[in-house]
């Protein structure tokens, strides 16, 4: 049995708070925890487009390369890799991990990101864009999520054992968004056989070929290959044999996009996932999340090289009513930590800061904390400072 993230029950908790509020703002808690974002996405066309949405935790990678004890790190290795096997069981305290600054976690976020094979309204064709992100509203209560959980290579689950160093204090106020500014042009609005164009998924003759070959049906070997990202006979063949008997095996292949829910593909995030192959993974899956992690499993060549990405130009969009805002200051008052070094077990702890004083919730033992553990955090919350 996969363990319960705390992350994705954190969702399921708002998704259930805001059900239960009938659609009445005014009664709904969970909106304090809302904000806006809005990514700002460059043509190399010099034409921009804007894309808003609405979200409850603001996800982080940690970059690894901006450890402030690097030195220390290096000498630690050496020093390992000198060891026998049997040598290398330490101590927790002998082990040396990186420490990443919080801001450095925040900068990333912010950083500009390249795009290929964007789809240009203005070049009708595919380029390499610039999409930079930023807030439009600073909630009441910021949740920070830590993306600890990462695929490493051949994409086996691991939790990056690292320190963050997270101060009581943090101002984001140089994350919030612009907006449209003077001088820039809107991406054209794409004509409707155009963005038909751009996401119509095409599956590698030769794959089909070479299944067809085999006694296979034409359109399921198309099936095959497109929902194995092309990456070969054998891939595609597994997935055929695994999908024979699937209701909609010889519907025709749709060349619709189709959105899918946010709440899934920040669950696939939190798993360690990048967010285009998350979507990729859950469109394939028809939304399934169990059924999207065995895709990606499955696929360990799908990214965003494989999609066909097309954006909105709607700069003129309203900004997202109602959500709460404020200044960019923020006060640390809540920690959880996951206690374990596998992706598949460990221990959840939460530490809350009342009157003063940090306390530990640890299943049914609750107590005051003397030294929390503030640079081991998964999720970390924070109050928004008036004024």
């Amino acid at each position: 049995m996969r363990q319960q993230d705390a992350l994705e029950f954190f969702l399921h908790l708002l998704d259930k708070v805001e059900r239960g509020s009938n659609n009445r703002p005014d009664l709904d808690p969970s909106r304090s925890f809302k904000f806006g974002v809005e990514e700002k996405i460059l043509c190399s066309s010099g034409k921009v487009a804007y894309n808003k949405r609405d979200d409850c935790i603001l996800s982080l990678n940690i970059p690894l390369h901006e450890a402030t004890n690097k030195a220390e790190l290096e000498a630690f290795n050496i020093q390992k890799a000198g060891k026998g096997p049997e040598e290398n069981d330490m101590s927790t305290d002998e082990v040396v991990r990186p420490r990443v600054p919080l801001e450095a976690c925040l900068a990333t976020f912010a950083s500009p990101e390249q795009i290929h094979d964007f789809y240009s309204s203005a070049l009708k064709g595919k380029t390499t864009a610039i999409k930079t992100t930023g807030l439009t509203s600073f909630p009441d209560y910021l949740v920070l999520h830590m993306r600890k959980f990462v695929m490493e290579e051949g994409w086996v689950p691991k939790k990056l054992d690292v320190y963050i160093d997270v101060p009581d204090v943090i101002d984001i106020s140089h994350m919030r968004s612009k907006g449209l500014q003077p001088g820039e042009e809107l991406l054209p609005d794409s004509a409707p056989e155009e963005v038909m164009e751009s996401a119509q998924p095409l599956a590698n003759d030769e794959i089909v070929a070479q299944l067809v070959s085999m006694g296979f049906n034409q359109l399921h070997c198309q099936k095959a290959a497109i929902n194995t990202s092309n990456t070969g006979v054998e891939e595609a063949m597994t997935w055929l044999l695994s999908h024979m008997d699937d209701a909609d095996i010889d519907a025709p292949i749709s060349h619709q996009t189709s959105d899918v829910d946010q709440s899934s593909v920040d669950t696939l995030i939190s798993f360690g996932f990048p967010e285009d192959v998350a979507r990729k993974a859950l469109k394939a899956s028809k939304g399934d999340i169990e059924k999207a992690t065995d895709w990606i499993f499955n696929n360990p060549n799908a990214s965003s090289s494989d999609m066909d990405v097309s954006s909105s130009s709607s700069a003129q969009t309203p900004a997202q009513s109602g959500l709460p805002d404020g200044g960019g200051r923020y006060k640390l008052f809540g920690i959880v930590s996951h206690m374990g070094t596998s992706t598949h077990c460990g221990h959840y702890v939460a530490h809350i800061q009342k009157e003063g004083r940090w306390v530990i919730f640890n299943d049914s033992k609750v107590g005051v904390s003397t030294d929390p553990p503030k640079d081991m955090g998964y999720l970390y919350f924070f109050q928004r400072i008036d004024g």
